[in-house]
């Protein structure tokens, strides 16, 4: 007779991936559909979250019909548009993923965990989602898990000027040798968060209004994984590095969609 397994291996959580693409940017008009080597930015990510074979739907969240029928085209679904009190410059996440997951759970759709993707980090490869999401799986007791990278510039180095008075950023340190008179290599290691995508479980959001709950793991992300692609300075060195093959873009199936912006 053979005895059932005592400790059967739990079932892998489902999750949903989540793409932001709402048409208000200011700093690069239309930025989420602008063209990046010949396909909207919005299609990269996509992409790579359709080919990492991690999530169980890929939803675009946009305000824009425009957004909606380019991203269907490469293969997302957008249920439903974002309603407009949630599309602002200064509307917090939680809005729309909060109203997304209701939605979606309306409609007999949920899901154990969702993952944000934002379209202005093209580098974020299939495999990379798959990496965040296998450590992600693996960790216990975590509310959500961050993309991040090594600070470039060391908050300890950082000053708030006040009239003609300035104070450190990080007031901490030895007093007879503060961070900022010190040398980088004596300084701690500080970590920045990045635009690369952030996973969390499904019940942070109804039990801490929340998009990461208190307990967040890191994802450290590996050479461009995390570039964000905001600004014309960032345009033009997305383009360099493609064109030299520096770095590289998720693989796209579908043909090109004309989204009517310019690339350069």
């Amino acid at each position: 007779m053979t005895l059932a397994n005592p400790n059967p291996p739990l079932a892998t959580p489902s999750v949903v991936a989540l793409i932001p693409a709402r048409s208000g940017s200011k700093r690069v008009p239309d930025k989420n559909i602008r063209p990046l080597a010949g396909h909207p930015l919005i299609a990269y990510s996509i992409s790579a979250a359709v080919q990492s074979g991690v999530f169980a739907a890929v939803i675009v969240s946009t305000d824009s019909e425009r957004y909606a029928e380019i991203s269907r085209h490469y293969g997302a679904e957008v249920p439903f548009m974002r309603p407009a009190e949630f599309s602002g410059d200064s509307s917090p996440d939680i809005e729309w993923v909060e109203y997304t997951l209701k939605k979606l759970a309306a409609e007999g759709r949920s899901y154990d965990c969702f993952s944000i993707l934002r379209p202005t980090s093209p580098f974020r490869l299939p495999e990379t989602i798959q990496r965040a999401w296998d450590e992600f799986c693996a960790e216990t007791g975590v509310d959500s898990l961050r993309a991040v990278e090594k600070c470039g510039q060391h908050p300890g180095k950082m000053w708030v000027i006040r009239g003609r008075r300035m104070l450190p950023l990080l007031p901490f340190g030895p007093a007879d040798q503060p961070w900022h008179s010190s040398q980088y290599p004596s300084l701690p290691e500080i970590y920045v968060q990045n635009a690369s995508l952030e996973i969390a479980w499904s019940r942070v959001v109804v039990e801490t209004r929340t998009i990461a709950g208190t307990v967040v793991m890191p994802f450290l992300t590996e050479g461009s994984e995390g570039f964000d692609v905001n600004s014309p300075y960032d345009w033009k060195l997305a383009e360099q590095m493609v064109r030299t093959g520096q770095e590289r873009l998720p693989d796209i199936t579908p043909v090109a969609i004309n989204s009517g912006k310019p690339s350069g």
